[in-house]
């Protein structure tokens, strides 16, 4: 029995979505705790040349909402990129697991075959069909930025674990 594409990619974005927020609920009480601004996370780098905390989080909702809307062969929506708080970036996730929720796997029967057409900032956009962009693409970045995301914070003294990373079994 094979998976569907939906089954591929709307639970999985779906649960590290859902696990991110118990990230920043955590943040919030280290910070409380420890008492400072939570805000101080959203600037947090492993190296001068890595995108901050927030990017972070906004790109894996980038990721995820690109996904399926690439997928699905409609327009990814543009959203600005205006996060200055944990309560902000809790939002940008809850408004991407929302946008997640409203695909139907009716929208995304047939996309292993589609072309999906990425831009390149070296020439030649990026050319592969739907199966190898969720399988190799997609889903690599997603997990890419929310893997940081969740390094960064543990980095920075918030008590997670790999069960916070896992999320629940549910």
């Amino acid at each position: 029995m094979s998976i569907s594409m939906h089954a591929a990619a709307a639970p999985v974005f779906s649960r590290l979505l859902g696990s991110m927020l118990g990230w920043l609920d955590k943040a919030q009480t280290h910070a409380d705790a420890r008492r400072f601004d939570s805000s101080q996370y959203l600037g947090l780098r492993l190296a001068p040349d890595m995108l901050p905390f927030v990017r972070q989080v906004q790109i894996a909702c980038d990721a995820a909402k690109g996904g399926m809307a690439r997928l699905a062969g409609i327009e990814v929506p543009a959203w600005e990129d205006r996060e200055a708080s944990l309560d902000d970036l809790r939002a940008r996730i809850r408004r991407t697991m929302e946008y997640v929720a409203g695909f139907t796997p009716a929208q995304l029967d047939g996309s292993e075959s589609r072309e999906i057409v990425l831009p390149s900032r070296h020439g030649e956009p990026l050319r592969m069909p739907g199966e190898t962009f969720l399988k190799h693409y997609a889903l690599a970045n997603f997990h890419f930025h929310a893997t940081l995301a969740y390094a960064l914070l543990r980095h920075a003294g918030v008590d997670l674990g790999k069960a916070d990373f896992l999320g629940s079994n549910r």
